[in-house]
């Protein structure tokens, strides 16, 4: 067997080993494309992309710069809408602010025509009065005499046709003397007034009245009331007529009550007359302070009520009726604790005190 020979070993794999280096050389050219071809892409594509992350950056700046102005374009807006809508609500309550004026003045002007025509009356009435008083009074007196002597002597029928006379004299009288104290009421003489003591006197002066028998004469003042500045005399003569009339309209069995307080957060007292009597119509209230009207035919001047509320209004006071046909009537009348700017007024030292 032959051997082979010297070096054969050795050239075997030069030969078996050569195709794998051609392998590696076409490895490494692909790989140098890949990258030739990565290189040329970068090269060729970052500005592009640069340039497209610029456009997208200035783009969305334009946008932010844009949505400010927007905003403040829309909050500019915003404000101006609140503006105009805040001139426009002060637009309107300076338009009903003076409609509101318009209104009271209006009511104003019609309460000023009324109290004019009022004062004209009574103008007219304090003229009638003092030339009724004159004219009337005197001969009156006369007459009055006469009668009053002729019937000392009178007897029979004479003696009632006498005193008959004389009846009606004396309402002539007590007529003229109403119309007097209406046209022309006296100056005020204040004085510290216990209104307690003031309206006790008074009901035990009418309790023994006639007109008074049957019925229930209540007092409900309270006495913590404070002292008034007031004319006594025409205050009594005010809750007299009221308690009168309360009377007169009460029937047998029924109240007739008074009753006062203190008015809260006002320097003014409240005095009500109250009785359960058969109450006034509707259509005849308006007029119960107007001089001569009366429901009671041939026994009142219908006066009573017109003096009462000539005294109040001298003690800047108010006096109202309130009435419920077959309920009953409550005359209510506010008087000021203190009289201010009213002669007398501060004259302390003719101070008088009921108590």
């Amino acid at each position: 067997m032959k051997k082979p020979f010297a070096g054969a070993e050795h050239h075997l794999p030069a030969y078996r080993f050569a195709p794998l280096a051609a392998d590696e050389i076409c490895l490494s050219f692909g790989a140098l494309l890949l990258v030739a071809r990565d290189w040329l892409v970068s090269v060729y594509l970052l500005p592009l992309v640069s340039v497209a992350l610029a456009s997208v950056l200035i783009a969305w700046r334009l946008s932010r710069q844009n949505a400010g102005r927007l905003a403040a374009a829309l909050q500019q807006a915003q404000d101006l809408a609140q503006q105009r809508e805040k001139e426009r609500d002060l637009a309107q309550e300076e338009l009903f602010r003076r409609l509101y004026e318009e209104r009271e003045l209006n009511k104003e002007k019609i309460q000023f025509q009324a109290q004019l025509g009022e004062y004209e009356r009574y103008a007219a009435l304090a003229q009638l009065a003092l030339g009724a008083a004159h004219e009337i009074n005197n001969p009156l007196l006369g007459i009055l005499s006469h009668l009053e002597l002729e019937l000392k002597t009178a007897t029979g029928e004479a003696r009632e046709e006498i005193e008959q006379c004389i009846d009606g004299a004396k309402r002539i009288s007590t007529t003229l003397r109403g119309l007097l104290n209406y046209a022309r009421p006296g100056p005020l003489v204040l004085s510290k007034i216990s209104l307690q003591r003031l309206v006790a006197d008074t009901l035990a002066f009418l309790e023994n009245q006639p007109m008074l028998r049957g019925k229930r004469l209540e007092n409900r003042l309270p006495k913590d009331l404070p002292f008034i500045r007031a004319d006594a005399s025409q205050l009594s003569q005010v809750l007299m007529n009221l308690l009168m009339n309360a009377a007169q309209a009460t029937p047998q069995g029924g109240n007739v009550t008074i009753s006062a307080n203190k008015l809260t957060f006002l320097d003014s007292i409240e005095i009500r007359v109250s009785d359960t009597g058969c109450g006034i119509p509707p259509d005849i209230l308006p007029h119960v302070f107007e001089p001569f009207f009366t429901t009671k035919r041939g026994k009142g001047t219908g006066l009573g009520l017109s003096i009462c509320q000539t005294y109040v209004r001298s003690h800047n006071g108010e006096i109202r009726v309130d009435s419920v046909p077959a309920h009953g009537t409550t005359v209510t009348i506010t008087l000021p604790i203190r009289q201010e700017g009213t002669a007398g007024a501060e004259n302390e030292e003719q101070e008088v005190v009921l108590d």
